[in-house]
């Protein structure tokens, strides 16, 4: 073959041509002309390692998430309860820029919330201040009474915490909801970065990405810090309902990555107002407890008398002070999204500050004025139920058939202070491994927080992303899958 022949010679295509984020936001290509020397990078690594390539490293990942037994249960589906996570190979990365922000936001938050909680099940100032409506708070289902007068030590109630972001078409942050009863995911977050170390050491190197490896040793030092007082060396247990959970796999991972006892309520009791565990050497004292058990199931003396999954006496011995629970009883009201709704409120009360993450635009259906105006913009809104989550529940106007749009407006005719409503953001996109090639799939992001006397934020989080195209439900439930998160140390 001739020099000419062999430069006329078409080149391979790369997995990344043709790939178009239309008016979306990407969060691997950015803004025209403001590209980031290190993404840009990465997006010729991409193009190098080519389709074909990127198709079996995906088909080798799979096969070990399947070895390794990272599942997920769908309770919806009996055909296949047990499921692995949809993965995608193409990480997420965010910029130290965008981090920094981040991390100063989500802090910011943490802070708020738990002052909120001190608050809400003390003084009530708040309240009585008319800064948020009494009723949104006691009347909300997981405001619990049990709690009033009760102080956690540090003050902190909420010890983990999963806020979900996302990203508008400007590139600009929202906070999406909260989550500080037992937020779950973290795990994906830590197996992701392991997967993709296996199968792209190639992509990662030479990139300086911040480590995720240390958050079990992160999560027990801050529960060290929280233990009862005069306790030094605190016994710490990760109380789960069992292995019918849906989110099983992740206790197992995370009592071994803190090393620490998995444990279901039958293994502890609770004698003169202390807690134990029992083992083969008899009665052990335990003074934390990581659960990952709702509220009503945590104590039959005070809460369900049927439940089997808690202790009987575990809330005399927290407010005897001989043990803390991590989340503390009663955060759910927190995850309220009519609650949400007022955090730029409750920020400035507490801390005299503007949000340094926004929330999206909330209309609270209790209020009449937001009701009308809800159903007079159902196809163009997002309405929510305020209590459920993993996408349940949810009506996305804009993306709903007449059917879907006429059920969702009877359910809020019936019970209109069971939902809010809100703009739909087009969410940020992310190349995306589908069947047709790479392509934009929107996303968000999960990071996590874990606070004792402080908090320390993981650096990057669970990015979700939702597989079908055009759907913006990120949601593992809803057929989502998840992403590695690549946070860089510098721009």
């Amino acid at each position: 073959m001739t020099g000419i022949a062999a430069l006329e010679k078409p080149a391979v295509a790369g997995p990344l041509d043709g790939y178009d984020p239309a008016r979306n936001y990407c969060e691997l290509k950015g803004f025209a002309g403001q590209r980031n020397q290190r993404l840009a990078a990465l997006w010729q690594r991409l193009q190098a390692i080519g389709l074909g390539t990127l198709r079996e490293r995906a088909s080798d990942a799979e096969r070990e998430l399947f070895t390794l037994g990272i599942t997920f249960t769908v309770y919806s589906d009996r055909s296949a309860i047990d499921r692995i996570l949809p993965f995608d190979v193409i990480p997420r990365v965010v910029t130290a820029t965008d981090w920094r922000k981040l991390d100063r936001g989500l802090k910011q938050r943490i802070k708020t919330l738990n002052l909120f909680l001190w608050d809400v099940y003390h003084e009530q100032k708040i309240l009585k201040d008319g800064i948020v409506p009494a009723e949104l708070v006691l009347g909300n289902s997981n405001y619990r009474p049990e709690m009033v007068g009760y102080d956690p030590p540090c003050g902190t109630y909420i010890h983990i915490a999963g806020t979900d972001i996302v990203r508008d078409p400007r590139g600009d942050f929202y906070v999406l909801e909260d989550n500080a009863r037992t937020p779950s995911g973290v795990s994906y977050v830590v197996e992701n970065r392991h997967l993709m170390q296996r199968a792209f050491p190639d992509l990662m190197q030479g990139l300086a990405i911040q480590s995720v490896s240390e958050y079990g040793e992160q999560l027990c030092d801050k529960l060290i810090e929280v233990a009862p007082l005069g306790v030094s060396d605190p016994n710490i247990v990760l109380l789960s309902p069992g292995v019918f959970n849906s989110a099983y796999f992740e206790h197992v991972f995370l009592a071994r990555e803190m090393g620490i006892p998995l444990v279901e309520g039958r293994d502890l009791f609770v004698e003169d107002d202390k807690v134990f565990m029992k083992t083969i050497s008899g009665p052990s004292p335990v003074h934390v407890i990581y659960r990952r058990l709702n509220d009503d199931f945590l104590d039959p003396e005070v809460f369900r008398p049927e439940s089997v999954l808690g202790v009987k006496g575990l809330m005399r011995a927290m407010k005897a002070g001989t043990v803390t629970l991590a989340n503390a009883v009663g955060t759910g009201v927190c995850d309220d999204k009519a609650v949400y709704a007022f955090l730029p409120r409750i920020i400035r009360y507490y801390l005299g500050e503007e949000p340094i993450i926004p929330i999206v635009e909330t209309h609270i259906c209790r209020e009449a004025d937001a009701l009308a105006f809800t159903l007079e913009n159902m196809d163009k809104l997002v309405v929510k139920p305020v209590g459920e989550s993993g996408g349940y529940g949810i009506c996305v106007g804009p993306k709903a058939s007449k059917a879907e749009i006429e059920l969702a407006r009877e359910q809020l005719k019936a019970d209109p202070s069971n939902y809010i409503s809100q703009p739909m953001i087009e969410l940020s996109v992310c190349p995306t491994l589908t069947d047709d090639g790479v392509e934009p799939r929107h996303v968000d992001l999960r990071p996590f927080a874990v606070t004792g006397k402080e908090t320390w934020l993981l650096p990057g989080g669970l990015t979700r992303v939702a597989l079908r195209k055009g759907s913006i439900v990120v949601n593992s439930s809803q057929g989502g899958g998840t992403k590695d998160t690549w946070v860089l140390r510098e721009d």
